[in-house]
């Protein structure tokens, strides 16, 4: 007895966006999805579950000029964890499930030239959907799960530190169930109306930053950074004077998405960004900076020795870098002051590096963090399991862009629209446009619907209706 999974069927979502995500050297401009509907086999019944994650090798492979290769290998990583999880007998929990399918996928990756990042990436897809299978077949959060011990959690099976850890014992008493949206600001994104040179979108939304803040009233931003001194004290400049004209208070993070080539280029870049009066209404309420080195440099013995010297440094997290278990660990030994969450680096992952985190934080003079970032996460089925994470996870503001660069839900069906909005109306709202999209009100959004649902989602999908896997051409994105 135990959990296993029986079965897999997989189907493919092309989806347009409504304008280009320019971050580090990719710019995307589609944005095809990948459904997994799997069985799952929970003490001799069958249980099916869901998951869905975004095709984007982009992020994982940061390579500029990504061709058909690149989707192929990413559909490589996701056809093999599928092979590996359905040749595993049974095991006692979820948890361990998905440990050994990360070990066996990490022995079979050894033979390639994929990168952690990328083949771990199959790994979590598979994971989110044994998730929901098990949580919907329980009837039961995904919280609760996590705190009442049913998944399995063993933090100390990653960090001997943690040995005998319960999460519950780290986490937050209740899962949060409103957030305050962290806007993206992409490196092509228009600032103000002069940007648009009079080619604005017109479909229903905001496009520019000073629309965002005036219409959702956001107050908290992710502003993306080149790693090119002058053309970012421009645009911080240009983003600092709408931000200081329209909000009395606001947040922002930055990140760099791996384009600094050391440590001592971004720490060079940083102080003179600092010194700059101009650009002290943004660099003063930066709340930490992301990922600002390729992920070979940035956790080497010399990159540790820079940051610990530094002593004036601003709060300084990894992203693309998280991509090893033990990631974050040394990540807080070398520096830093925490690790990103998403999904598609792994759930269990995400949770034991919340659990290092606070223990550390609990222990240490030194300031530590977990963020919530996105990879365009969108629905019907992908942000409901995102939040259920970030909710329990207790994050006060999240990363949230699939509803910047897609125009809503009006990607999918009118009658999918509506069974999500219907599921989750206090996430989603009916535009007066005819579609659905998120509801953002003074710049936050609300989602106790999402935390009670089994992981996250009361909507019933067939993701038959999409385009089989084997049926989908690939080469066809590429032109």
């Amino acid at each position: 007895m135990g959990v296993a999974v029986t079965g897999v069927d997989r189907y493919v979502k092309n989806n347009e966006t409504r304008m280009a995500f320019h971050f580090g050297n990719v710019v995307a401009t589609d944005g095809a999805h990948h459904f997994l509907d799997l069985t799952l086999e929970i003490d001799g019944e069958q249980a099916g579950g869901l998951s869905m994650v975004g095709i984007a090798p982009a992020w994982f492979l940061k390579d500029s000029s990504l061709t058909a290769d690149a989707t192929e290998r990413l559909l490589a990583v996701f056809d093999a964890a599928c092979e590996h999880a359905l040749a595993m007998d049974p095991v006692p929990t979820v948890f361990e499930l998905w440990h050994t399918l990360y070990e066996r996928q990490r022995e079979w990756a050894a033979d390639t030239d994929h990168p952690p990042l990328l083949w771990s990436y199959g790994v979590s897809m598979v994971e989110q959907a044994v998730i929901d299978a098990y949580c919907r077949h329980e009837g039961v959060s995904f919280g609760r799960a996590v705190r009442d011990g049913t998944l399995g959690v063993a933090p100390g099976s990653i960090y001997p530190e943690l040995e005998g850890v319960d999460p519950a014992d780290y986490l937050p008493d209740e899962p949060a169930r409103e957030a305050a949206v962290r806007h993206t600001v992409g490196l092509s994104d228009p600032i103000e109306d002069d940007d648009l040179d009079g080619e604005g979108l017109d479909d229903g939304l905001p496009q520019t930053l000073a629309e965002y803040v005036a219409v959702d009233g956001v107050d908290h931003f992710k502003i993306k950074l080149s790693a090119d001194e002058e053309r970012d004290a421009e645009r911080l400049g240009r983003i600092g004077g709408v931000l200081g004209s329209e909000l009395d208070e606001f947040v922002c993070t930055l990140d760099a998405n791996e384009q600094y080539d050391d440590i001592a280029a971004f720490k060079t870049q940083w102080e003179r960004h600092a010194d700059d009066s101009e650009l002290a209404v943004v660099v003063d309420r930066v709340a930490y900076v992301e990922q600002p080195l390729p992920r070979d440099r940035a956790l080497t013995e010399e990159t540790g020795e820079v940051l610990q010297a530094w002593t004036e440094r601003p709060p300084i997290i990894i992203d693309e870098s998280d991509d090893r278990l033990d990631s974050a660990g040394r990540a807080l030994d070398r520096g830093y002051a925490g690790t990103s969450h998403k999904n598609c680096k792994g759930v269990f992952k995400g949770l034991v590096n919340a659990c290092l985190i606070e223990k550390r934080r609990r222990e240490d003079d030194r300031e530590y963090l977990m963020s919530g970032e996105d990879l365009t996460t969108i629905g019907p089925i992908e942000l409901l399991h995102d939040l259920a994470v970030m909710g329990t996870l207790g994050m006060d503001h999240i990363e949230r862009n699939g509803h910047h660069y897609y125009r809503g839900l009006g990607f999918l069906p009118a009658d999918l629209q509506q069974t999500v909005r219907d599921a989750h109306d206090d996430l989603y709202r009916c535009h007066r446009d005819g579609f659905v999209t998120l509801d953002v009100r003074d710049g936050r959004m609300e989602y106790g619907s999402v935390i009670d649902a089994p992981f996250g989602r009361d909507v019933d999908l067939d993701p038959a209706r999409f385009t089989p896997l084997g049926e989908w051409d690939v080469a066809s994105r590429y032109g």
